[in-house]
């Protein structure tokens, strides 16, 4: 099962033809809708938790329309211990990164803010 995201906008995304309008991780066996951040503009380790137990080579995250979502240095510093490549770009890229790297046939995860 490998999801694929359709289309993105501000306030929206559409994963294998089903439109969500909160906050998303995709994982490649399973999608984690409604997810929910300790501070809403600051990604922390502890918001990564369902990430942080599968075997990734890239997370890509999205960090809203705007980009005005921070990635704290402790992710960065996790991900790079655990060996896995991290792209961070506003979400209207973001999207596009993931589906990329989905059609190389790279294990990769996707964390989407779908504002700001």
């Amino acid at each position: 099962m490998v999801l694929r995201i359709d289309d993105y906008g501000f306030g929206y995304i559409v994963v294998d033809g089903v439109t969500y309008s909160r906050d998303l991780i995709i994982l490649p066996d399973r999608l984690i809708t409604n997810w929910w951040r300790k501070e809403g503009h600051r990604i922390d380790l502890d918001d990564l938790g369902d990430v942080l137990n599968v075997d990734l080579e890239y997370l890509v995250i999205g960090t809203g329309y705007f980009g005005r979502v921070h990635v704290s240095d402790e992710v960065l510093k996790e991900l790079e211990k655990r060996r896995v490549k991290l792209i961070i770009t506003d979400s209207r890229n973001a999207w596009r990164k993931y589906n990329e790297l989905v059609d190389m046939g790279v294990k990769v995860g996707g964390a989407f803010h779908l504002t700001c």
